[in-house]
């Protein structure tokens, strides 16, 4: 079968994906499964089928099943003991009320680290009801603020699942990926703030009341902030560490690498989390922390599925040989880190998740990354962080994070397309321009 032909059935596959998961509405997981098996009989080898598919799923779910379970306990155990509004309490009561805006951006994105954004907004959608009431600022603003700075954080970083399997598909360090990814999240988010700011203005949207019942809690009721940072920050500190001292010693020889090689393995620093996480529940008996355990798996179990079987389909899609075959077509255009922001745009634009584009893109990209000019170090991680902000654009109304914000924050849909919406385009565009610009200096 030529290539030519074995492309096109590559394309026909990734468009029935979309049209199943976003017109007729079917699970995703069934949606990946179904259009896998599809492929490898049509072009793959009858022997080679099952293996390939096994493959796919299986290592997939090695690489980020651990993680995705132990950070779905800690955003589950923040929740419930009270430790996310804590922590947006005390950045309140740091910055204070007239500039709520800011400080509703920065719970957002300091929350969203171990949190789902679907969750986290879920989760802090009454405390931006309650600041638009108080400082009389429009919800759309308000809730868009609040959207993008979780969203942000869940397209680029660790532990989220999407960015996560393309790490462990594309082969970059997860503690690299963490600080750099962190650090060109901070811009997105900014830019997402001032558009949000402007394109809101001449809307008139009465702030509403909040509804939470958490935030009229006593003080007392609540774990103190400090508590409630560490489940966040000691993790990613202890990845951070051991990936900073491995760019200086790469043979993890000196004594100060091999103390943080443990503590610094993600499974290890996220279980530490957990621990850490833990000790806010009051009632630490084993129904207690049976119910937080249970929800968690709940939580993570779906997301894990439809990962891996992002990961089945894009092996399939590897075992074609269609990205050998493009990564010779755009060898020596220039135009590689662009290739893979692009076919995660219109993923994500086209089907609605996050997750499915990025991981899709990501092994659909792998084959080609010679041949683009990313395969270093550096180039991998640019690749990944590249797809991220593909990824981003745009969140519209297939996407079910677009109804949770649209829903839970009382506004009409067409405000949320002009607010939220558009808020994504922005900060998608300005995550891949930095990552643009840091290619064309270390590349």
């Amino acid at each position: 079968m030529s290539i030519l032909l074995v492309s096109i059935i590559v394309g026909i596959s990734i468009i029935a994906i979309i049209i199943l998961t976003s017109r007729l509405k079917l699970e995703a997981f069934i949606a990946l499964f179904l259009v896998s098996l599809f492929l490898a009989f049509a072009v793959l080898p009858v022997k080679t089928i099952v293996s390939t598919i096994q493959e796919g799923f299986g290592s997939t779910m090695a690489t980020i099943g651990f993680l995705i379970i132990l950070g779905a306990i800690i955003g589950i155990t923040l929740d419930k003991t009270g430790g996310t509004i804590s922590i947006a309490r005390f950045i309140l009561l740091k910055t204070g009320e007239n500039k709520s805006a800011r400080a509703l951006g920065i719970i957002g994105f300091i929350t969203g680290l171990p949190i789902f954004c679907n969750s986290g907004f879920i989760i802090l959608s009454g405390l931006s009801k309650t600041l638009s009431s108080k400082s009389k600022l429009s919800m759309p603003f308000l809730a868009s603020v609040l959207a993008c700075s979780l969203y942000s954080v869940h397209c680029l970083i660790p532990p989220h699942p999407g960015v996560l399997a393309s790490a462990g598909i594309l082969k970059v360090n997860i503690g690299y990926l963490i600080v750099i990814g962190t650090i060109f999240a901070i811009p997105g988010t900014l830019a997402a703030y001032f558009w949000s700011k402007w394109i809101s203005k001449g809307i008139i949207y009465e702030p509403v009341k909040s509804m939470d019942a958490d935030l009229r809690l006593s003080l007392n009721d609540l774990p103190s902030p400090f508590l409630s940072f560490l489940p966040i920050a000691v993790p990613l500190l202890l990845i951070a560490l051991k990936s900073l001292f491995y760019m200086f010693d790469k043979g993890n020889q000196s004594l100060i690498s091999k103390i943080l090689f443990l503590p610094g393995e993600p499974v290890f620093a996220l279980s530490v989390g957990v621990v850490l996480a833990l000790l806010l529940i009051k009632n630490k008996s084993i129904d207690t922390m049976n119910s937080v355990f249970r929800e968690a798996v709940e939580k993570a179990g779906p997301i894990l599925i439809v990962t891996a079987a992002g990961g089945m389909f894009g092996m399939v899609i590897k075992a074609t040989g269609t990205g050998e075959a493009m990564g010779k077509l755009l060898a020596g255009t220039n135009i590689g880190i662009f290739v893979p922001f692009i076919i995660a745009m219109i993923m994500k634009t086209a089907q609605g998740s996050s997750t499915v584009a990025i991981i899709t893109t990501a092994s659909f990209v792998a084959p080609m990354i010679s041949q683009l000019g990313m395969d270093s170090d550096w180039g991998r991680l640019l690749t990944v962080l590249s797809m991220g902000a593909g990824s981003m654009v745009v969140s519209h109304a297939n996407d079910s994070y677009f109804w949770v914000v649209s829903n839970f924050s009382e506004i009409e849909p067409g405000t949320t397309l002009k607010v939220y919406s558009s808020s994504t385009i922005i900060m998608g565009i300005v995550v891949f321009a930095c990552v643009w610009i840091t290619s064309l200096i270390i590349l």
